[in-house]
């Protein structure tokens, strides 16, 4: 199981590592999204850190007709 405090600590990291790190973050987010034994308060605070995070990597990575 991935500590949560853990997962949100990385989710922090996202814009400061490489694209493989950072699809491995995701994925350890999505994990912990998906793990009802985690309380809620902590899957909102991750769900809400990992939705700014893709929000960021689709503005600055989309450019004219992309779609992402």
């Amino acid at each position: 199981m991935n500590n949560p405090q853990e997962v949100l600590e990385h989710l922090k990291q996202l814009e400061k590592v490489d694209t493989v790190q950072s699809a491995l973050y995701r994925e350890e987010a999505q994990a912990v999204l998906a793990d009802d034994t985690i309380s809620l308060k902590w899957r909102r605070a991750i769900a809400d850190r990992l939705n700014r995070a893709n929000h960021d990597l689709g503005l600055h990575t989309v450019t004219g007709d992309d779609s992402y």
